[in-house]
């Protein structure tokens, strides 16, 4: 995206996200993931923990993970075995939060609290850190670090559900006019859309 590729440190950021079909990250009374996780798309999201990802959150994100991880963990009867696996997963990944709002240390294992400006602290974690960097959820932080031309890819997984009447928080509202180029596709579980 853009021609960064001179400037770039050796860490890449993607922006990831799941999406609605009419452009929604979550409705209200659907579960999460509308329902249509199926085992191709879990195997490949364990899979991409696998890769030694350092996650970007803000703190909303943060609450609501951290939050869901710890429940999972505990045994909680809402998730299926796959859900969570990759829930609890999430613990020993790197995260870093950005919040004004949040006060450390975190209690989310792996978790660091930056409470300085999200996009500088972005851009120097891209000179320095030596693994990829993809943000997890946090639509208003994507919507940052993509104005501010820090993002190198941008990775969606359309969920075949329309939910405009429940629908919650719009994905694209607020961004800024971006040309994108399709470098990956692939279908999960005969339904879900995969584009990078």
């Amino acid at each position: 995206m853009g021609d960064a590729t001179a400037e770039r440190g050796p860490a890449d950021l993607m922006i990831d996200l799941i999406i609605s079909l009419d452009g929604y990250a979550s409705a209200e009374g659907w579960p999460g993931w509308w329902g249509l996780e199926g085992p191709e798309y879990l195997a490949w999201l364990e899979q991409e923990g696998e890769k030694g990802y350092t996650f970007l959150l803000g703190a909303n994100t943060y609450r609501l993970m951290s939050g869901m991880s710890e429940e999972a963990a505990a045994g909680g009867a809402g998730f299926s075995e796959e859900e969570g696996a990759s829930l609890t997963g999430l613990a020993a990944v790197p995260k870093v939060v950005f919040s004004s709002t949040l006060q450390g240390p975190l209690t989310w294992p792996n978790s660091r609290l930056v409470s300085g400006d999200a996009v500088a602290a972005v851009a120097e974690l891209k000179r320095t850190a030596t693994a990829p960097l993809s943000t997890l959820g946090s639509l208003g932080l994507c919507r940052s670090l993509l104005t501010a031309g820090l993002v190198d890819r941008f990775r969606l997984v359309v969920f075949p559900v329309i939910t405009g009447r429940t629908g919650r928080e719009r994905i694209y509202d607020g961004y800024p006019d971006v040309a994108l180029k399709m470098v990956d596709s692939r279908t999960f579980d005969g339904r879900l859309q995969l584009l990078e």
